[in-house]
């Protein structure tokens, strides 16, 4: 059986020639930069930018990255070709976020075309295993090829986000809450995401690693030197290699089991390859991430109002909130979980946690890390 291979290669900081370097040699482990484009195509950057954050906060890819990705393609997509770049998150459009975390910037010295992300159109999918069909963004549709450049960092449904997760963002703004209504529960959300990465099918994952992001992500942590780059044709043994590099096991990672099942990938250490450099040298058991198992509770029924009074739940600390209401117009679900259901906007939002689905868009888009997802024992 022919085995899936990650590439591990050691990038100390964000200077651009160490960047560029970095990526060349990854690339040159995998093929070649001639193994993911050709000449006179489309291809699709796809960084992660969850919101428009400073480069500094760790929220998004770095532009360096998107430089230096840029650098290597376009010369073989050539004139006749282009290499495009886009995302989308569920606050705010999608160019003013790619302005404010300097991406767009960076597109501007090379040259790269905005692709379409804010309009997007329904593919049908009826030989997915699970979701049938997917609103994506017009810019993902026109490329010939996708680079999904992910970020390391922790997310508080999906553990932590990496190659899979990250094309979520292929799905334009807010239609993205929706799935989440649908798919309220990590392991049906990662079924999802898992189907539309067969949907989409990049060529080619770059994890940004070179600062991580821990604790409270994928917005509100803190940032962490990691000091790596990983590259794979397989985004489910790059989200592998990437807990190892924090001593997560890659089993809750809600994808892995359904991705390996699906034909997406592998999280199997005996059917990855590793090249380049150490995992073990580049590790980090000091990491913040739950590693602990998830309760696995029903959201029906009894098993929901016990999820409810002992699970996990997103906690507003009223010394950080400074009531922007961007947790507000993130809750997906209607009537809303959070609001200010006492109309006094004079002080923080607040729950009502039996609405809650425990998809937690509040505390991933709150701008200030005021939101945090704690297990709490309540009054039954």
């Amino acid at each position: 059986m022919q085995k899936s291979k990650v590439a591990v290669v050691q990038c100390s900081s964000y200077d651009g020639e160490e960047v560029h370097d970095a990526l060349r040699q990854g690339l040159e482990l995998l093929g070649g930069v001639k193994s993911f484009a050709a000449p006179g195509e489309t291809l699709l950057l796809k960084p992660n930018v969850l919101a428009g954050d400073p480069a500094e906060r760790g929220v998004c890819t770095h532009p360096a990255v998107l430089k230096a990705a840029a650098r290597l393609f376009s010369p073989v997509t050539g004139r006749s070709g282009q290499v495009t770049y886009g995302d989308s998150s569920a606050a705010g459009r999608p160019s003013d976020n790619l302005e404010a975390c300097g991406i767009a910037a960076a597109a501007r010295e090379l040259g790269l075309q905005a692709a379409d992300f804010e309009r997007g159109r329904s593919v049908a999918f009826p030989a997915s295993p699970h979701h049938k069909s997917f609103q994506l963004a017009a810019g993902a549709l026109a490329a010939n090829g996708i680079v999904n450049l992910c970020k390391l960092k922790t997310h508080t449904l999906t553990r932590m986000t990496g190659a899979v997760k990250n094309l979520y963002g292929c799905i334009p703004g807010k239609l993205k809450t929706a799935l989440h209504v649908l798919y309220p529960t990590p392991a049906e959300f990662g079924r999802m995401l898992v189907a539309l990465n067969l949907l989409l099918r990049p060529r080619l994952h770059v994890l940004d690693g070179v600062m991580a992001m821990e604790g409270n992500g994928p917005r509100g942590g803190s940032t962490r030197r990691m000091g790596v780059l990983l590259f794979s044709t397989d985004p489910v043994a790059l989200d592998a290699v990437m807990c190892r590099l924090v001593e997560l096991n890659p089993l809750y990672m809600a994808s892995a089991r359904p991705g390996r099942a699906w034909g997406l990938g592998t999280y199997q250490p005996e059917e990855i390859e590793l090249a380049g450099d150490s995992v073990e040298r580049l590790r980090n058991g000091d990491f913040r991430v739950s590693r602990g198992p998830e309760l696995g509770l029903s959201q029906a029924g009894m098993m929901s109002y016990i999820s409810n009074a002992i699970g996990k739940r997103p906690v507003i600390d009223p010394r950080k909130c400074t009531r922007c209401g961007q947790c507000v117009q993130a809750c997906p679900v209607r009537p809303k979980a959070v609001d200010w259901h006492d109309g006094n906007r004079n002080r923080p939002p607040s729950y009502k946690y039996l609405r809650c689905i425990r998809c937690y868009c509040c505390q991933e888009i709150c701008p200030e890390g005021a939101i945090s997802v704690k297990s709490t024992l309540l009054a039954l």
